[in-house]
């Protein structure tokens, strides 16, 4: 077994994407019978979606909620770690009996998104050659993203959504459901995203993706064959690092951690501070179960975010919505910080205020507040 020298501890994979022959776990798979068009031109052969759901759709197809994810989320919103799904459900408060999206009323869809990397068609994934599609996967967009989206709602006998509801990348989607498809949008549920991404996420985008092609494993983004330890894990590692102090805020940080050595080590001799060793620990869990190339797709892909595009802008753009709609800001969010939500509360027409969730642990507030998040959902699904 190759393992980490002087450790014993194995090396992960070149890759932590799903892989055919993995256990499936709960996913289940939609695909597409012809190539899907790309807004940037060309077309993308042999799509498939990987998805879970809950509860059971009603005859005339009126209880169906789509739950869309963040960056590294994936199909799993609820339920354990186990056989083919590497970490347990990512919302588990807020869906399941007696939450605030009731199992037992609603049919809750949650599809692994277009370019990720748990069971849908993205880098790791092969092409119809055989070849793991690595660096030659296309440049994908929202719209592209919800295109897809909107073949597994058909192929699901979903013609109408009662919600959509998703945070920061997986608002970005359902903002874009909600435009692309008014018919299709009964209500919709946005969480810290924005109407378009803003030269400073840009920015931080950037940086981590030069990390990752910086690193020299990345091979153009063609190491999907490479042995266990010799993927682009350094550079996916410190892309992650920095993405997750962006993800959390100052003051949590600060009381959280402080100048506080991580425990017998010392600083001043090479050693770490506790909140480093916090960082290290999220970038080793992110690179066993994630794939840099889909962290690279998907980053790409939210940088091309903006509903206003070819729509006459943003404010055209927003009034196409016609689903009942609340927004709502985390207060301590700096990534996506609460004007960029409140430009989307008045540029909606039925969004009648902006809704702020209160939590001191910035943009994770949106997965962290369950209970806050569970109001909003009850608000909109009351009737």
């Amino acid at each position: 077994m190759n393992t980490t020298p002087g450790t014993g501890v194995p090396l992960p994979p070149a890759s932590g994407a799903w892989g055919e022959g993995d256990p499936p776990g709960r996913r289940q798979w939609h695909m597409w019978e012809k190539p899907l068009p790309l807004e940037a031109g060309g077309e993308l052969p042999g799509v498939r979606l990987a998805y879970e759901t809950w509860g059971q759709l009603t005859p005339d197809g009126s209880n169906a909620v789509l739950v869309l994810h963040a960056l590294t989320g994936d199909s799993h919103v609820i339920g354990p770690a186990g056989p083919g799904h590497p970490t347990p459900g990512w919302w588990e408060g807020l869906v399941g009996p007696g939450r605030a999206l009731d199992t037992d009323r609603w049919f809750v869809v949650a599809p692994n998104v277009l370019g990720g990397c748990q069971g849908s068609t993205g880098p790791s994934s092969r092409r119809p050659d055989g070849r793991h599609w690595g660096g030659d996967f296309p440049l994908l967009t929202q719209r592209d993203q919800v295109a897809a989206e909107v073949d597994l709602a058909d192929a699901l006998g979903i013609g109408r959504w009662a919600l959509v509801i998703g945070g920061s990348m997986g608002g970005m989607r359902a903002l874009e459901w909600a435009v692309s498809h008014p018919e299709r949008t009964e209500a919709l549920l946005l969480l810290a995203c924005p109407a378009a991404a803003s030269a400073e996420q840009i920015a931080w985008a950037d940086i981590q993706l030069h990390a990752i092609r910086s690193d020299p494993h990345w091979h153009g983004g063609d190491y999907h064959d490479a042995g266990p330890g010799r993927g682009p894990h350094a550079g996916l590692g410190l892309a992650r690092r920095l993405a997750h102090v962006t993800y959390r805020s100052e003051p949590e940080l600060q009381a959280r951690f402080g100048r506080t050595p991580q425990h017998t080590e010392d600083p001043w001799r090479g050693g770490r501070y506790q909140v480093g060793s916090y960082l290290d620990h999220h970038a080793a869990k992110l690179v066993g179960r994630f794939d840099a190339g889909s962290y690279v797709v998907l980053s790409e892909a939210m940088n091309t975010h903006d509903i206003g595009r070819g729509r006459g802008g943003t404010r055209a753009a927003l009034r196409r919505v016609t689903a009942r709609t609340l927004v709502a800001a985390v207060d301590s969010d700096r990534l996506y910080p609460p004007v960029q939500q409140a430009e989307l509360a008045a540029g909606i027409p039925s969004a009648d205020r902006l809704r702020v969730v209160r939590s001191p642990y910035g943009h994770d507030g949106f997965l962290i507040e369950t209970d806050q998040v569970a109001a909003l959902v009850r608000e909109l699904t009351s009737s």
